[in-house]
This record gives C-alpha cells, sequence and structure tokens, in this order.
C-alpha cells in the first residue's frame, strides 16, 4: 500500500468531524483498536504515559474504539470519551467507533492488516486460548490470522507512513519490544 493511501482513508474524531491520519503525517503513529469493558482496558493507562513520554518527539497514540469483541465498547462516542479522560486522563487522539473485524472492517483496518498480517508476540497462542475458553459459553471463537485477535491490539507506523511493527494485545504498550519500536522509528 501507498503512504498516500494510509493517510488518505477518512476517519471521524470521536467528537465527530472528519478526519485522517494524514493530520499525522511525519509522526510515528501507535494505531489501536481500543474498548471501555475490557480486561485489557487498563491498557489506556501505560498508552497515556506512552503518548505524554514521546509525544514532543513527534509520536502519537491513536485510539479506534471497538465494539467486535464480547461486546465490550457498547457506549456511544460521547460516553467513550467521557469514560477515558475521566478514568485514564486519556489525551491522545481518540476516533469514533468503528469496526474492526468481519466484513465491515473498516478501511483503514484491512489496510492496517494487510500492511502487517502477522503480530509480535512471545503469548500470542497462550492468549488465544484463553479467549477461546472464555468465548466458548457463548459459542464464539477469535478471529483466525491475519485477523485482529481481540481489543488493544497495536499497530505501529514510521514518518514516512509505513506500518513497521504489529503488536498482539496481550503486549503492554509499555513492553521492551514496544518501547524499542517506537523509538527506532522515532530515529529513524
Amino acid at each position: 500500500m501507498s503512504t498516500a493511501a494510509l493517510y488518505d482513508i477518512p476517519v471521524s474524531k470521536i467528537t465527530g468531524e472528519g478526519t485522517s491520519l494524514a493530520e499525522h503525517r511525519g509522526k510515528v503513529l501507535l494505531v489501536v483498536n481500543v474498548a471501555s469493558k475490557c480486561g485489557l482496558t487498563p491498557q489506556y493507562d501505560a498508552l497515556e504515559k506512552l503518548y505524554t513520554r514521546f509525544q514532543n518527539s513527534g509520536f502519537v497514540v491513536c485510539g479506534f474504539p471497538a465494539n467486535d469483541f464480547g461486546a465490550q465498547e457498547p457506549g456511544s462516542n460521547e460516553d467513550i470519551q467521557a469514560f477515558c479522560k475521566s478514568t485514564f486522563g486519556v489525551n491522545f487522539p481518540m476516533f469514533s467507533k468503528i469496526t474492526v473485524t468481519g466484513p465491515d472492517t473498516h478501511p483503514l483496518y484491512q489496510s492496517l492488516i494487510a500492511a502487517e498480517p502477522k503480530a509480535i508476540s512471545p503469548g500470542r497462542e497462550a492468549f488465544r486460548q484463553n479467549l477461546n475458553g472464555f468465548l466458548q459459553k457463548s459459542g464464539a471463537t477469535t478471529n483466525p490470522e491475519p485477523g485482529i485477535l481481540w481489543n488493544f491490539e497495536k499497530f505501529l507506523i514510521d514518518r514516512n507512513g509505513k506500518v513497521v511493527a504489529r503488536f498482539s494485545p496481550e503486549v503492554l504498550p509499555d513492553d521492551p519490544a514496544v518501547i524499542a519500536a517506537i523509538e527506532s522509528a522515532l530515529n529513524s
């Protein structure tokens, strides 16, 4: 995919205004599908700390709420924004709720997955097995590769708009591998 294509995909800010990632052209982006009622929701805190730590170096966290996994993001954009601000002090850019899996996958996520079909994670299969055990009650299963496994999957995009890494949901935002990848992208 060309750089222009990734930057040109229309998205909406959580407040409803249309935009695109082109607003952050030339910066290193960490695009994350987020949810407010997930066991991984505390990652918001680490994402905000990452944003604060690297923001002045040209780093931006981009949060994309999605209700695709266990209905763990049921609220409106207004509810999500209020929750993120009041609970985790989120100041990084949040976008309107989108779909990141299935036939209605947002074009941004179609492009991200196509650009980086495999996530980095030493424990992805164990995490998948745990999720499948959790989902068994409802008769659901996790997405097969290269689909998004769960909430809080992370895509790192370099200053040129190229996807350079993808991290599995259980890899925390402050994991040394994530920090090293961010620092490498910032220094390139």
